[in-house]
């Protein structure tokens, strides 16, 4: 029997765009700063935005495919292509949708706000981040992650995936906190707090997977001029 296929299968990447019968669909996206950086701002011109509008379309798109779609120059694209690479501006990720709309592995989702102590540190997070092993109980279950500032205080927010919500409840207090306790110190986390999702809108700007999305891509439809690439 076939997996289930929905709209919202392709909105796990961008994160995306994957269908339940493991097609993948690279995504683009303009990339945020790290807090820590401080430079000039960056406005794309005329034709990298045509090239990125193009990328957002379809991330597979060869330099060729765009040219001819957008009127650029192939070497042009090119050239610009990898420099917005090099310049982490643009950015192509693929997922395979596991939810309860695409291989029905994990039938619910919830976000886990974990505010730290006094004492923890941006810093101090990314350097734990950094040296963890690549494969650890995080990969499975955590299907996005972002550090965060709460009142002052570092805080880590955590998309879990689990079988139900007792699963994602049972896993964290069994698996992931005390895997947290032991990165971050015994007595490093002050507050924890969850809010359960049922559904994506918007993500990455301009991919909404219950209205543009469909078979991991975004609709032909949809208007350029709906697309924002920056200022």
């Amino acid at each position: 029997m076939s997996p289930k296929r929905s709209l919202s299968n392709n909105l796990c990447s961008l994160e995306f765009g994957v269908d339940s019968l493991g097609q993948f669909a690279r995504i683009a996206d303009v990339s945020l700063p790290s807090p820590i950086r401080h430079s000039a701002m960056r406005t794309l011109d005329e034709q990298e935005k045509a090239i990125v509008r193009r990328l957002i379309r379809d991330p597979r798109e060869s330099d060729n495919g765009v040219g001819e779609l957008t009127g650029v120059n192939v070497r042009t694209v090119s050239r610009k292509r990898q420099r917005l690479e090099q310049e982490n501006i643009l950015s192509y990720y693929a997922n395979v949708d596991l939810s309860a709309i695409g291989a029905q592995q994990f039938n619910a989702r919830h976000l886990y706000i974990i505010k730290f102590g006094v004492g923890i540190t941006y810093k101090q997070l990314v350097d734990d981040i950094k040296m963890e092993p690549s494969k650890t109980v995080f990969t499975e279950r955590v299907f996005e992650s972002h550090i965060a500032e709460i009142d002052g205080k570092v805080a880590l927010l955590l998309y879990i995936d689990g079988d139900s919500d007792v699963d994602i409840v049972q896993r964290m207090h069994e698996e992931l906190i005390p895997n947290l306790l032991e990165n971050h110190g015994k007595d490093s986390i002050e507050e924890i707090s969850t809010i359960r999702f049922l559904a994506p809108v918007r993500v990455m700007r301009n991919y909404l997977p219950l209205v543009n999305m469909q078979n991991g891509l975004m609709k032909p439809e949809w208007p350029d001029e709906a697309l924002y690439v920056g200022r």
